[in-house]
This record gives structure tokens, sequence and C-alpha cells, in this order.
């Protein structure tokens, strides 16, 4: 792989849970952080999930790991 590994964790959506995307693919929906650790063993990025919150290389979109439901207010 030439370059770096690029995550994405963007925005809850309105229902609810997170959007994963790696280098571009969507994995699934997170509604966790341990969701989110799942997708990316899939991926073949072994990480645990007390870690996932902590790891620079995961770009949270939006709000930080602790914001899983619906946006509300604003």
């Amino acid at each position: 792989m030439a370059g770096p590994i690029r995550v994405i964790v963007h925005p809850p959506s309105p229902s609810g849970g997170r959007r994963v995307r790696v280098d571009g693919e969507i994995l699934g929906l997170a509604h966790n952080v341990t969701d989110v650790a799942e997708f990316l063993r899939r991926a073949g990025l072994e990480i645990d999930p007390a870690d996932v919150a902590e790891v620079p290389w995961i770009d949270w979109r939006g709000v930080g790991p602790e914001h899983w439901g619906p946006q509300t207010g604003g």
C-alpha cells in the first residue's frame, strides 16, 4: 500500500450510528468504538477497542468518539 491508511468516522446519522470509511471504502455503520475496531479488524487493521478513540490516524468528523446517536439541537 502506498502511503498511510486513511480512516474516517463520519458524523452521527439522523437515525444514529456513524459510517466508517477506510481508504474510500465504506465498511459499515458503527454504533460504538467496538464496532469501529471490528470493522478495522475485518479490513486487516488490528486495534484494541480501548485504543480506537486515541489513535491519530482515525479522523473523527463532526464530533468525537463519545457521540453515536443522532445530532440534536443547533
